[in-house]
């Protein structure tokens, strides 16, 4: 029987052929199926492909924006860059008035391999603060500066059109979209300097972050995303990957041996981020299937993101999945007629556009969806039965929580339920052993959080003990 006093739910007569549940309790009968969201699909809509060509072309036009190169000059170099894209962030703030707090988020580096004199690493950032929880926040993120063969070369022309002209203009195009709402939570759009010297704009970020106390629940970084024709000859704009690492970096000894025996090494919150978006896709964006792709990053490369996981936070990187490395940190040249480097017209606006519209869909769900639940914990060994528990959300959004399950080898949740506003739940005759769980909130719209796995490995707000 149900009893409010305990908040518990009995889940009965799991049966494996049918895939259902026989809920006992009237509170429970009615089960919450996934509601549509015309808001989010108008959201989609809303990004232009045409003002992200118009955004990349600006970009270009700076000549380079190699972080080493001119500070000065109004019309090259990422001094130049940096004050445009700061100059756009003013403007789409005036137009919704005064939504964004456009600051600079920079730190003096030198000493480095590939920046061995002092340089301003200077990332321009805007934040739309939350109506009622302004200190939750999801990033979306894209690099300022470009390249060419030479690394330290920062005075030949590098256009940077999709590496990552592209990530910006999707940044930008994101905030003019999203602007026009009010949400919850809040959302940072990211303009990061110094990723092809060595990743340091995301680590100045990650540590302003860490000591401004936000409450990151995702970064979503966009590294290329608007080649459609790999080197490998297949042209495609139908699919984007969605790159997400394991286990964290910072996991404990302790941590780690529990995990041996309680599994999770699919689950980190970053896998379960990207499982998110990759949802969003399937019911939002058209034509666009996202690859998860189980790997930190490209083999052996590195991204703005991994900063983040270095600090604990749920962070991915969405980029295209077709690479042309003869347009990648490449000399501007003709070569027995292979044409190189990084120029306006490898970019496809419209491909661009679409995985614009999966982020900006992406950060207004998870806006607007209660934030994750908190410390969520697991019990059922030698059971015939699995609970799981979580600390109720305080905010005044979250009207519940789902329970997600799946068998241990598939990618994508499969089962769920809802199981009201509930601190825990009970799944009789459904084995702990053979599946993987995880608990989502849910607010009164039906908008969901991403799915929490049980322990530290997939708490959203990690802790290393």
């Amino acid at each position: 029987m149900f009893n409010r006093m305990t908040s518990k739910v009995t889940i009965l007569n799991y049966t494996l052929a049918l895939s259902s549940l026989f809920i006992t309790t009237s509170a429970l009968s009615e089960q919450l199926n996934y509601q549509d969201q015309e808001k989010l699909h108008r959201i989609a809509d809303a990004v232009s492909a045409k003002r992200i060509e118009n955004d990349i072309q600006s970009l270009v036009n700076f000549g380079t924006r190699h972080t080493l190169s001119d500070t000065r000059s109004s019309t090259r170099g990422i001094g130049a860059a940096r004050r445009w894209i700061k100059a756009e962030f003013e403007k789409i703030s005036k137009q919704c008035g005064g939504c964004l707090q456009v600051i600079e988020v920079k730190e003096t580096i030198s000493g480095e391999k590939r920046i061995p004199t002092p340089v301003e690493v200077v990332n321009i950032i805007a934040i739309q603060r939350g109506t009622s929880e302004p200190n939750r926040m999801v990033v979306m993120s894209g690099d300022i500066d470009s390249r060419v063969s030479d690394v330290m070369d920062f005075t030949s022309d590098s256009p940077g059109a999709n590496d990552n002209a592209s990530g910006v203009a999707g940044v930008l195009e994101s905030a003019r979209v999203l602007s026009q709402y009010k949400f919850n939570g809040s959302i940072v759009y990211a303009t990061l300097s110094g990723e092809e010297q060595g990743l340091f704009g995301g680590k100045i970020l990650a540590e302003y972050a860490n000591k401004q106390r936000w409450q990151i629940h995702g970064v979503l970084n966009n590294d290329m995303i608007g080649n459609i024709t790999g080197i490998n000859g297949v042209t495609d704009n139908t699919t984007a990957r969605i790159f997400s690492e394991g286990t964290r970096v910072i996991e404990t000894k302790e941590q780690a041996h529990k995990r041996r025996f309680t599994g999770g090494e699919v689950d980190s919150a970053s896998r379960n981020l990207a499982r998110y978006i990759d949802t969003i896709a399937d019911r939002y964006i058209p034509n666009l299937d996202t690859l998860l792709v189980y790997r930190l990053d490209r083999f052996g490369r590195g991204g703005h993101h991994r900063p983040f996981n270095d600090m604990g936070y749920a962070a991915v990187r969405v980029m295209e999945t077709n690479e042309n490395y003869n347009h990648q940190h490449q000399d501007l040249r003709t070569e027995e007629g292979v044409v190189y480097g990084d120029t306006i017209k490898g970019v496809d606006f419209d491909y661009t556009a679409k995985l614009t519209a999966l982020n900006a869909v992406s950060l207004a769900s998870m806006a607007w969806a209660p934030a994750p639940p908190k410390a969520v914990t697991i019990s059922g060994a030698v059971q015939a039965s699995t609970t799981l528990k979580w600390q109720k959300n305080q905010d005044k959004t979250t009207t519940g929580y789902r329970i997600y399950w799946r068998y241990t080898s598939e990618p994508q949740w499969q089962f769920s339920r809802y199981v009201g506003d509930v601190s825990e739940a009970t799944l009789t005759n459904v084995v702990i052993d053979n599946y993987y769980f995880g608990v989502a909130t849910v607010n009164k719209e039906g908008i969901e959080s991403p799915v929490v796995f049980p322990g530290d490995v997939g708490a959203f707000e990690y802790v290393n003990n």
